[in-house]
């Protein structure tokens, strides 16, 4: 976006590099996820800089194509044999410090809102408690992994309420947009999802965090299992 301090784009590209990173190595550096990652944010990068997402008036509304593919691509694996299996191959340690990234997000969340191109209810000001997940993974990786010392019932009840907590902010952030069911932020709308770089938000973080919190929900629950 135009008028936008380049600090903004370099934290927020900071927050894109950590979060492919993480998921590499959480996926024992799967070439192929890799390969598919890259590819999905090279398309996303060029349609949004294509001015494709800014047509807000379109119904169904362009900016389900960002969020709707990975989420029903990730849903489809656990219905596939053969995704399953890989899913239950990832390192849920690193799964679970990616969250991380979420301090990244929120801070430029934040200062996307100071420049008018998000309104004040998705930030940590207002409804948006998401940076809570970023600022405790550490802990948890650590004390629920590296030195145990939570349970399972821990675990589990951290990734639920974290999975809360993203579903309150996409939600908020949707029915912020000026979008035909826009319900909240009329006066200060949420545009700067729609422009490169900060499709990449909808379009490839929050998948990934979601991912995450499944498969490491899987994972716990079928440990709990045996």
């Amino acid at each position: 976006m135009e008028n936008l301090p380049i600090d903004i784009d370099i934290v927020f590209a900071l927050g894109v590099i950590v979060t492919l990173l993480l998921l590499y190595k959480a996926t024992h550096y799967s070439k192929p996820v890799m390969i598919i990652t890259l590819l999905w944010l090279v398309l996303q990068g060029a349609v949004s800089l294509s001015g494709f997402y800014t047509v807000t008036s379109v119904v169904p509304p362009r900016f389900a194509l960002l969020l709707m593919p990975p989420v029903v691509f990730i849903i489809a694996l656990f219905f596939i044999k053969r995704g399953r299996w890989a899913m239950d191959s990832f390192d849920v340690k690193i799964l679970t410090l990616l969250h991380v990234v979420r301090i990244l997000v929120e801070l430029v969340l934040y200062w996307l809102h100071l420049h008018k191109v998000i309104p004040q209810v998705m930030t940590f000001e207002g409804r948006n408690y998401d940076i809570l997940c970023g600022i405790t993974a550490p802990l948890v990786w650590y004390f629920g992994y590296v030195k145990p010392m939570f349970g399972k019932k821990v675990l589990l009840a951290w990734n639920a309420i974290c999975l809360l907590l993203l579903a309150n902010i996409v939600i908020t952030a949707v029915l912020s947009a000026p979008l035909p069911f826009q319900r909240f932020a009329f006066d200060e709308p949420s545009v700067a999802l729609f422009y490169f770089p900060f499709v990449w938000l909808p379009g490839f973080i929050v998948p990934t965090v979601f991912f995450a919190h499944l498969v490491t929900i899987r994972r716990l629950l079928k440990a709990k299992s045996n």
